[in-house]
């Protein structure tokens, strides 16, 4: 197991530090250029502040890693990217950045997802590890089967503990027990990249490719007891997402698409949908996170319009 301790910068964490009860939020780096593959899914990250406060002062569990544009960013995760606007957000990326940019260039930013975030009052902050040099400018990884890495994470669970912070992730590591990984609770944010990126960044059912135009559909509600996980979500064009939402559209457990006579009999319209009707809809490489079979038959039992 591993652990990765990022450079962090103090308008960020202040920004964040001061908002009680975040469930995820977006380490972004000014480049989109390279992906961060340094943790697993359920690996911690560390934030040490820039110089002069050097120290670690927090940190959370990675979730996922996409290469996405700012404004797509600023919409999955608004405050969450530790700005109160996307302006101010776009200020800070382009303070790092040095390159000269159109205010219409939407460019791609690397954003590293997180889940369950804390933050440590000031007089827990833990040391810069001696090993972790001044110049470093993005982070450094420790494996925690190592000494300065075990030590680190050891420190870090101390505090958890004593604030009684998150107690799921403490038990879940194991307070001086052999570390182990948790499955990250996934948030809104969380939940919509992973989406997209999981369906390659396409309609399951036009097969449209246009980002901005794409929206990940809960299947279950989460007003039904759905929860934020991929195998409960569809990419979706966002006028199919809403007659998903609506019940003039489903999605049969054997992975086809319906469209519900009743567009044509409320609207006198739906031309654009009857000839996706009967389609097999695009689905993940993976099996695992694949539609659930039994969310769709409740959606298209309850939900679609007959």
């Amino acid at each position: 197991m591993r652990m990765f301790v990022g450079v962090t910068d103090w308008d960020w964490f202040r920004f964040l530090r001061d908002r009680p009860d975040l469930d995820e939020l977006n380490f972004w780096q000014p480049s989109g250029s390279s992906r961060f593959r340094a943790l697993q899914i359920g690996e911690p990250f560390l934030f040490k502040l820039h110089a002069p406060r050097d120290a670690i002062a927090g940190g959370g569990f990675f979730a996922h890693f996409s290469q996405l544009p700012y404004r797509t960013a600023w919409n999955y995760f608004q405050e969450k990217n530790g700005a109160a606007s996307m302006s101010e957000m776009q200020r800070r990326i382009e303070k790092y950045r040095r390159v000269a940019t159109s205010p219409f260039e939407d460019y791609t930013i690397g954003c590293i997802i997180l889940t369950q975030p804390f933050f440590f009052d000031e007089s827990d902050w833990i040391p810069r590890p001696r090993d972790f040099a001044k110049n470093i400018v993005r982070g450094k990884g420790y494996s925690l089967a190592e000494t300065t890495g075990r030590r680190l994470w050891d420190e870090v669970q101390l505090r958890l503990a004593a604030r009684q912070v998150d107690r799921e992730a403490i038990a879940a590591t194991g307070t001086h027990g052999e570390p182990t990984l948790i499955r990250p609770r996934l948030g809104q944010g969380a939940f919509r990249s992973l989406i997209a990126d999981t369906y390659h960044r396409r309609c399951a059912i036009t097969k449209e490719k246009a980002l901005p135009a794409l929206e990940a559909a809960h299947i279950l509600p989460v007003a039904e007891g759905g929860q934020h996980l991929v195998e409960n979500g569809l990419l979706l064009r966002s006028d199919v997402h809403r007659l998903f939402d609506s019940g003039y559209v489903t999605v049969t457990p054997d992975y086809r698409f319906r469209v519900s006579h009743r567009l044509k009999d409320d609207f006198d319209n739906g031309e654009p949908y009857y000839p996706f009707d009967g389609d097999e809809i695009e689905r993940p490489d993976r099996p695992e996170l694949r539609p659930n079979r039994q969310h769709l038959e409740w959606h298209s039992d309850t939900v679609f319009r007959r």
